[in-house]
Order: C-alpha cells, then structure tokens, then sequence
C-alpha cells in the first residue's frame, strides 16, 4: 500500500536507502564467514570440495557464528526499542533495567538446582526470572515520583546491581564465578551448529514484535492515549514484556549479555526515522545487526590471531556512542 503522507521521490530514497542498507549488511555477513585463524577462503573451498575439512568448518562454525550474530544483534536492537516505547525513555534497555542480571539469576538457578536441566529448559527459567525482573523494575518506576530523563535508567541501573550482587555472591559461593562471566560477557567464538538455535525464537519475538509494532507506538504515548484509543495497555506491556524476556534470555543462554547495543541503535534510527515503532522496526533490526557484525570484525581482527570477546568491543564502541547521544544538543529522548 502506498503511503499517502510520503513524497514519492522520498519513497524512493527510502527504499534505495533500505536495499543499500541490507547490501552492507549481506558484505559484512560475508566477510565474517570467511575471517578466521583456519583457512576457509573461497579458493580452499573450491579446491578441497564439499568434504575438505575447509567446507567441515564453514558449516559447522563460521556460518553459524554469522548467523548467531546477525540474529542476536537484530534482536537485541528491538527489545531496546521495545523497552524504551514502554518506559518512555530513550535511554533503558534491557541492559540497564536489570533484565539480563535477573535472566543470569535465573540460569544461576536452575545451575544449582536443577543442573541436569536441557538447555531449552534453562532458557525457559532464564525467560521467566527476566519477565519477573522487568515487572518489578516498571512497579518500582511507578511508585518512582519524579520521571526525570537520567534517573529511570539509574533506577534499572541500582536494581540490576543488587540482583548482580545477589547472583555473584551466590556464584562465589558454589565456585561458579568463572561460568558466570560467561554469560555476563558476550563471546560467539564458542558458537558452533547446535548451539545457535535458540537465536531462532528471538527472531520469531521480532516476528511478534512486527505485528504489534503500531501497539507499541501507542503505548508509548502513555496509559491514558493507550486507553482512550481502546486498547488495553496492561496487555500491550505484557506483550512487550515477553518479547524482551524471552529475546534476552535467548541471547544470554547462547553468547552472553550484549551491553549498550539495544540502548545506541534504537536511539540512532529514532534520530532518521522518528518515533513510529513499524517504520522504525527494520532499520533498528538491520542497522543492529550490522553494528554488531563489524564489531564481533574488530574484535577478531584487532589481535590477530587472538580474539577480543564481543561485548567488550560492544561495550567499548556503545559507550562512546551513549555519550555521544547523552552530550548531544536537543536530546530527543523523553
């Protein structure tokens, strides 16, 4: 359908824009398939054929690194969009409204308790300990007087602290500090075939997420518009609410936690693209992927053959980034 608002040479540009944009991110796909310590250059597959240890290790390594990447970052990207149209605040994410240190809680859990669990089902309790997790920051946010811009992300930022505390406190205690940092810190090097697939219910999330775009449009203009409009906010935020429990605990259980990605990206589309969740959607999906991609490059490259895990170049570039919208003039966030 054509949109009745928008020029026809802007519709243009857009979509010109958008196919550049995903011909970027498709080189980038590539270039991750093909960078390594082992040689899997096109002219090793070519020459070794489809049984040729090159080939073994570009199906059962580098093309699910990629893709575990790609989805992980798309993902991540949405949930913050989705996190910050329901707090109404540009700078929340689920990295900073204690949604990864409770899913990490969570996987401490069923480690303790139950360790014998599948992974499915770890990712289950994880899903459900970061839907508690965010419930309880949004109640505290609630009885919180003032909204000013920096202290609703200060709030998520003391409640993930004490759960954080509580979750390194109980892994100093059972000796399972080490296991912890893993899922604190974002690294795909340990990604192989069969240890990705979880990153496809996070893709179905987006999926969701997609539908209910223009929901969350509306509920981010507050309770009252919400409810005055006939729809029923306290289902909206449900719905919002599992979309980034259970794409958050996904990427926990597969990589670890991703800082700052789902805070820099739906903040940098908003400045291009505005407000309106649907439109904004695929750009923050593409464009969190693609940042993603060049920094799990970097991290590769930068001390090679070595590797620098992902969420420290993530944290590294997102920071900077996070400055840079926090210092710039006319903030745009809420």
């Amino acid at each position: 359908m054509l949109d009745p608002v928008t020029p026809a040479p802007a519709r243009a540009r857009r979509r010109g824009a958008g196919v550049a944009a995903v011909l970027v991110v498709a080189a980038l796909a590539a270039l991750s398939v093909f960078v390594g310590v082992a040689d899997v250059s096109p002219a090793a597959l070519f020459a070794g054929g489809p049984d040729s240890d090159a080939a073994l290790l570009l199906f059962a390594s580098r093309i699910p690194r990629t893709l575990a990447v790609l989805l992980a970052g798309a993902a991540m990207a949405i949930a913050g969009l989705i996190m910050q149209m329901i707090v109404r605040n540009r700078f929340v994410e689920p990295g900073t409204a204690g949604t990864g240190e409770s899913a990490a809680l969570g996987i401490l859990a069923v480690t303790l308790l139950a360790p014998g669990m599948p992974l499915v089902g770890k990712m289950a309790v994880a899903a459900v300990f970061a839907l508690a997790g965010t419930a309880l920051f949004l109640a505290i946010l609630r009885r919180v007087p003032s909204r000013q811009i920096m202290l609703v992300p200060l709030v998520g930022i003391m409640l993930g602290g004490i759960i954080g505390a509580v979750t390194t406190f109980l892994a100093y205690r059972f000796d399972l500090l080490q296991t912890l940092g893993t899922w604190m810190t974002g690294d795909f090097s340990g990604v192989m075939r069969g240890r990705y697939e979880f990153l496809w219910i996070a893709a179905a999330m987006v999926v969701v997420a997609w539908i209910a775009a223009d929901r969350f449009s509306v509920a981010g203009l507050g309770e009252e518009f919400t409810t005055n409009l006939g729809l029923n906010y306290g289902r909206v935020v449900a719905t919002g609410l599992v979309i980034i429990a259970v794409i958050t605990s996904a990427v926990i259980v597969t990589a670890g936690m991703i800082p700052f990605l789902g805070l820099v990206v739906p903040n940098i589309v908003s400045l291009v693209r505005g407000d309106n969740v649907r439109r904004s959607l695929p750009w923050v999906a593409l464009l969190g992927a693609g940042f993603i991609l060049v920094c799990d490059l970097i991290g590769r490259l930068v001390r090679f053959p070595y590797e620098i895990p992902l969420g420290v170049v993530v944290r590294t570039v997102g920071a900077a980034l996070f400055l840079w919208l926090l210092l710039r003039r006319g903030s745009r966030a809420h």
